[in-house]
């Protein structure tokens, strides 16, 4: 708990001068004003974040949480809950989407275990077991405040180990069958709209399957009462380990002052989430895609947030973020290199 508030309390603001120092080295670029769009206002964003005007974001990691989900026995997916260990196991084996898409993206990988249903004994996924997958939410709480917390705290540690080894940007993923269904769950407290409008196929429900899904949703709600004005409430009793974790990578970020992108529609929740803890968070954080998952688009317009990359992407794993490394990393390039009117060729002004 400690750990937890004092990450609260120790998010800052922006650099408004080294934002202001971007945006006027935008302005004497050798270019119309504003001609590189969002490539220019991540740049200042990043200035704010970092407290220089050139950054570097060559030495890259997605972390990855790893959680069962016990609502899986009420058929909202698919997949069994052996699928999860599966997953994880050959995400770090290095043949799943996220394994060949931050090998092309030059990013490492932290994977953790944060609450699957077996032991898993690999190299490279990182145990921090909190628990043998949350409960059945059709039947009480996912877990408890003080799981709850632990799995937040597992993320900040997770950033903050990040950090000491000099990453300089983060994105996350998650691995979890059942997880749209307690991500759903979540965004329905605050989204102002039907369940029906914000809950998808997942990994590729009949429109059976998801008119239960959409029921299990309602009867959960209706059974834990979760208080959306309390975050810790909401993630304890209709959310995940998984979820939960990535809350506190995104608060490490910002108490670090790390540029964090966000994945889908999971990663997506637990950044609302974030948010809603300590709203400073949301100056640290870049939406990668807009998740084809049903309440994808909706979740980034709720966040107010315009993702840069559209490839009707629902995968989860970190993903979508390996895309916008390469954004992100151009906008860094652009008023890192680009002229100046005054150093172009013949001094030409535009």
């Amino acid at each position: 708990m400690k750990l937890f508030e004092e990450t609260l309390n120790s998010v800052g603001d922006l650099y408004e001068e080294a934002m202001s120092e971007a945006r006027n080295r935008q302005k004497s670029l050798f270019k119309p004003p504003g001609s590189l769009g969002k490539l220019e206002t991540m740049s200042v964003q990043l200035a704010g974040i970092t407290g220089k005007v050139r950054n570097n974001l060559s030495k890259k990691l997605i972390i990855i949480m790893g959680a069962d989900n016990g609502v899986i026995e009420e058929g909202v997916s698919v997949k069994r809950i052996e699928t999860t260990a599966s997953i994880t196991k050959n995400i770090v084996a290095g043949g799943t989407g996220i394994s060949v898409l931050a090998r092309h993206a030059g990013s490492d990988l932290m994977v953790i275990d944060i609450g699957i249903n077996a032991d898993l004994h690999c190299p490279g996924i990182i145990n921090k077991k909190i628990r043998y997958g949350t409960g059945n939410i059709m039947k009480g709480p996912a877990m408890t405040g003080e799981e709850t917390i632990r799995a937040i705290e597992t993320g900040i540690e997770a950033v903050f180990e990040a950090s000491q080894k000099g990453y300089q940007l983060i994105g996350t993923g998650e691995a979890g069958i059942g997880n749209t269904t307690t991500s759903s769950a979540i965004f329905s407290l605050y989204a102002g709209t039907a369940i029906e409008d914000i809950t998808g196929i997942g990994a590729g429900l009949s429109d059976e399957g998801i008119k239960r899904k959409i029921e299990v949703i309602k009867k959960s709600i209706e059974l834990n009462h979760p208080d959306p004005s309390d975050p810790v409430d909401v993630l304890s009793k209709v959310g995940g380990l998984d979820i939960a974790g990535l809350v506190g990578c995104y608060l490490g970020c910002a108490a670090r002052r790390i540029p964090v992108v966000i994945d889908g529609f999971i990663s997506g929740v637990a950044a609302l989430m974030a948010i809603k803890l300590n709203k400073k968070t949301r100056n640290f954080m870049f939406p990668s895609h807009i998740s084809s998952e049903k309440g994808g688009k909706k979740l980034m317009e709720f966040l107010s947030m315009e993702p840069v990359v559209s490839t009707d992407m629902r995968l989860g794993e970190g993903t979508g973020c390996t895309m916008s490394f390469f954004i992100l990393e151009g906008a860094c390039k652009i008023i890192n290199e680009m002229f100046t009117c005054k150093e172009a060729v013949g001094q030409e002004q535009i």
